[in-house]
């Protein structure tokens, strides 16, 4: 008897526990949750965090350095979260999987995403870069010309501009991609390789070409003029420039904003970069001056440019299908005729 006074005693106890949290609960409803999810709310409010993925050597790094961006975002209701890569097929990775929502890169790159069904979306291109990006080689090499790359070990990033540049630069010159020995190296590992010997040229592209020029004794054999465009290329996710494309008009617009700024500040554009690329401002300068940042809306002469570069690949069986530049870009963003 006693026992199930205690048990009936017990469940009173809980039931009203149980009660009290229901009215408290209550109470908390419709006057807010002090201690509510942050991201449930920033939901809720509409709030949106974009992401966006840059390399240290383009545009967009200028433009996260200025911070003009997050002024024109946050009355819209975004935030802006940076993510940094070294090399372009990291970044379109990112963009395939959702890490990031905008990005810039290369020609190839894309090339390479939309090979693996990455969804993606072309909105501007940047103007060319050819002087910049070249096939450098020591200083007292024995490579004069592009002929005398035949047997070589040559280091470049897969799957960017570079490895481009290259299969056109062997293609003038009458040798087979199959005559070279490729050696697949980010920036970084490239340089080291070079400056040790270990592969006889490499292909890169600013402010790293210049850094090597005058830092390491290095000799540009060709630069990219005759043989690429090497033009920069802003993307979206298709998801995020479908349900934002409003942000997508401020990204590019700020974009083209900060390339005025830094074609007619030089002198505070190397200031503003060396620290951020431990590259002295000798190097930067040499790189600012060869190249004009910008932005273009895309023509079907820069798909045609892009389309050109798909086919070599496939041709070579660099990449797994034969892919339709056209059915990556945005429509809506074409140059009218």
């Amino acid at each position: 008897m006693r026992r199930k006074k205690r048990i009936s005693l017990l469940l009173s106890i809980l039931c009203f526990n149980v009660l009290m949290c229901l009215l408290l609960a209550g109470c908390n409803d419709g006057q807010g949750t002090k201690t509510g999810d942050t991201e449930r709310e920033k939901k809720d409010s509409g709030h949106k965090t974009i992401k966006i993925g840059y390399q240290k050597n383009g545009p967009l790094v200028i433009l996260k350095s200025l911070g003009s961006l997050e002024k024109h975002l946050k009355p819209k209701g975004y935030e802006v979260e940076w993510k940094e890569f070294t090399a372009g097929p990291a970044l379109l990775e990112a963009l395939n999987v959702g890490s990031i929502d905008f990005g810039r890169t290369g020609d190839s790159p894309p090339i390479f995403a939309q090979a693996a069904d990455a969804p993606f979306v072309y909105v501007a291109a940047g103007k060319t870069k050819v002087e910049g990006s070249g096939i450098l080689v020591p200083e007292d090499s024995g490579i004069k010309s592009l002929e005398d790359l035949r047997g070589k070990k040559i280091g470049f990033a897969k799957g960017s501009s570079s490895h481009y540049l290259l299969v056109k630069a062997l293609k003038k010159a009458g040798i087979s991609y199959k005559d070279i020995k490729p050696s697949f190296l980010q920036p970084g590992d490239a340089r080291v390789a070079f400056e040790k010997g270990n592969i006889d040229a490499w292909v890169v592209w600013d402010p790293f070409t210049a850094d090597t020029q005058i830092n390491s004794k290095a000799r540009m054999l060709v630069n990219g003029e005759g043989l690429t465009t090497d033009r920069d290329f802003f993307l979206a996710n298709i998801e995020f420039e479908r349900n934002h494309s409003e942000a997508v008009d401020i990204i590019v617009d700020e974009i083209e904003k900060s390339s005025d700024w830094a074609n007619e500040n030089h002198e505070e554009l190397v200031a503003m970069l060396s620290p951020l690329l431990k590259i002295d401002e000798r190097s930067l300068l040499m790189s600012a001056e060869r190249r004009i940042y910008g932005v273009e809306p895309l023509t079907e002469e820069i798909v045609k440019e892009q389309q050109e570069i798909a086919d070599t690949y496939f041709e070579m069986k660099i990449i797994p299908k034969k892919i339709n530049v056209q059915d990556t870009v945005d429509q809506g963003r074409m140059a009218k005729k």
